[in-house]
């Protein structure tokens, strides 16, 4: 039996269209196209309605495993399937870092026969857009050093508590916590720095809650830099800096059209992580994807406890969208994962394990019926996975009142998930979803955070660490109250500890500190141990990708 082929194999192999025809299918003229190369194009933001019709469908999953559970292989493949069934649809999806392309994660284009083209391209540098964003922040990283070395322009700033890091789009723990202006009085203010990675950047956050360039710099001035020395707070507006960061924005902000393997147009804009940023891609593709097509599927980065419930409570509250159908992704490894079993155990069969496991994938259903929908679980298929289990997760599943649905869209492509765009479509038709959040813009931040964290995670309590508290203060007195919360927490578990897999009960959330993202009008709780700048693995996968002589990429998952 031959191997089946690697990502960037089945990638390498495919014919790609010329990106005017995938234009064509959505009616976008070739005037409209600003080409990168063959099959790459930005798009203008005038291809956007304000109030577009097409219907949104919120792609998310059960807690991730180190096993992969393919949300996005699955969200290119239903946009296949859709199409595959004679829907009119488009995918809209984020970008890939390069801390995980070249870390532990790997690449973010899809996978199998459900991938995005070209993914080269996609999960390297793709249109500049990471970099301009990592250009834009770190300018204003700069301006605020600068001003603080010349007294004649000096804005006052009190050093210790400029709150704006720099970023780089890397994995490298080094960076967290460093000491910048050593030296001689000529190399700066010497001062406690450090570096997010630039995914978790607000600029990131600002580019993808922004409707168009007159909201980008209303946002980027209302970022919050830090005090004078006196206590009045400074915000980049005050630097004189706007203008710049925007310029730099300019072509950022615009989305990028490409296709899927069987040639359907996607569009990839932004790319927060979920765990510790916004999760989901920019509102302009959004809407841009329901202003051009019938259909638009969306993913909402790792499980639903954290890209969904942002997407719900961030980008649905800041621009209006509401999902009028929610899949979420399941694996019968991960479903025996959380069940306490590992790897070398999921090729056995095992009903029981399914069985236990089940809960964590049963607690993420039950919060997206508490924001008043009512998912399609899809599960992805895998080689050693028997259709007794598949039969009893689907029976676990109608206990709960969904339906659950086998998508071969790794192997098959659109075929494979045709069965399941029908059950979306339904879903979609019976017009049951009604959307509405768990918290309110005039709640606490106290109050929102708990509302998270007992009805999401489904914690007893949550504890704020002293200085979460003297910070939490601040937030009040800056007026910053009614902003969104932006949990950034460990993926891997409902808790605040990766390590409690399922679906934990008896437990605590603890708040160790917050930053204030107010441009993109949400605070960051930071809980447990996790941090806004990942490390790299033992063996990152960099040490697997590499370049011949005639210009062909290895590795790259």
């Amino acid at each position: 039996m031959s191997q089946f082929p690697s990502d960037i194999e089945i990638a390498q192999s495919a014919t790609m269209q010329h990106i005017r025809e995938i234009a064509k299918k959505i009616n976008i003229q070739e005037d409209d196209l600003e080409y990168y190369g063959k099959y790459k194009a930005k798009l203008p933001l005038e291809l956007q309605s304000e109030n577009p019709k097409g219907k949104l469908i919120l792609v998310s999953a059960m807690s991730p495993t180190k096993y992969g559970e393919g949300k996005t292989t699955m969200s290119i493949g239903l946009t296949d399937g859709l199409n595959y069934i004679g829907k009119k649809a488009i995918a809209a999806l984020r970008e890939p870092s390069l801390g995980p392309v070249f870390g532990m994660k790997g690449g973010a284009a899809g996978g199998g026969y459900a991938q995005v083209l070209p993914m080269e391209d996609i999960n390297l540098h793709f249109t500049g857009d990471f970099s301009a964003i990592e250009k834009a922040n770190n300018l204003l990283a700069a301006v605020i050093d600068n001003n603080l070395q010349n007294p004649k322009y000096s804005l006052n700033l009190d050093p210790k508590s400029i709150a704006w890091k720099r970023v780089m789009d890397m994995n490298d723990r080094s960076l967290r916590q460093i000491i910048i202006g050593v030296g001689t009085k000529a190399n700066g203010t010497m001062r406690e720095d450090g570096f997010n990675i630039t995914p978790a950047s607000e600029v990131m956050a600002i580019l993808c809650l922004s409707r168009d360039l007159e909201d980008l710099k209303f946002r980027l001035g209302n970022i919050y830099v830090g005090k004078t020395l006196d206590g009045k707070a400074i915000f980049a507006r005050d630097l004189k800096v706007v203008g710049a960061m925007a310029v730099l924005l300019k072509d950022a902000l615009k989305p990028n059209l490409v296709q899927t393997l069987e040639g359907n147009p996607a569009l990839l804009h932004g790319g927060p992580f979920a765990s510790i940023a916004q999760g989901t891609n920019t509102v302009i593709a959004t809407k841009m994807g329901l202003s051009l097509g019938d259909y638009v599927v969306t993913e909402a980065g790792f499980g639903a406890d954290l890209g969904a419930e942002k997407f719900l409570h961030i980008k649905c509250e800041q621009s209006g969208l509401k999902p009028d159908a929610v899949v979420l992704v399941a694996t019968i490894r991960a479903i025996k994962h959380h069940a306490g079993l590992g790897a070398e155990d999921f090729k056995t069969e095992n009903i029981e394990a399914i069985a236990k496991g089940f809960c964590n994938l049963e607690k993420h259903i039950e919060n997206m019926q508490q924001f008043g929908l009512n998912p399609v679980v899809c599960i992805n298929a895998f080689p050693d996975d028997t259709p007794a289990e598949y039969n009893k997760l689907k029976a676990l599943c109608l206990t709960k009142g969904v339906t659950a649905i086998v998508s071969t869209a790794f192997v098959d492509g659109g075929n494979g998930s045709a069965e399941l765009a029908e059950k979306v479509i339904a879903e979609i038709e019976s017009g049951k979803a009604n959307y509405q959040p768990l918290y309110q813009k005039n709640d606490t931040i106290e109050h929102k955070i708990r509302t998270i964290a007992t009805r999401i995670y489904g914690a007893d309590t949550v504890e704020f660490s002293s200085k979460s508290k003297i910070q939490l203060k601040m937030i009040n007195d800056l007026g910053f109250n009614e902003f969104q919360i932006c949990m950034a927490k460990t993926p891997a578990s409902f808790s605040d500890n990766e390590k409690i897999i399922g679906r934990p009960t008896n437990f605590t959330i603890t708040v160790r500190e917050f930053e204030i993202a107010s441009g993109a009008g949400f605070i960051v709780p930071l809980l447990g141990d996790v941090m806004r700048m990942p490390g790299l693995p033992a063996v990152p996968n960099a040490e697997r990708i590499d370049i011949d002589n005639d210009g062909k990429i290895i590795g790259l998952s």
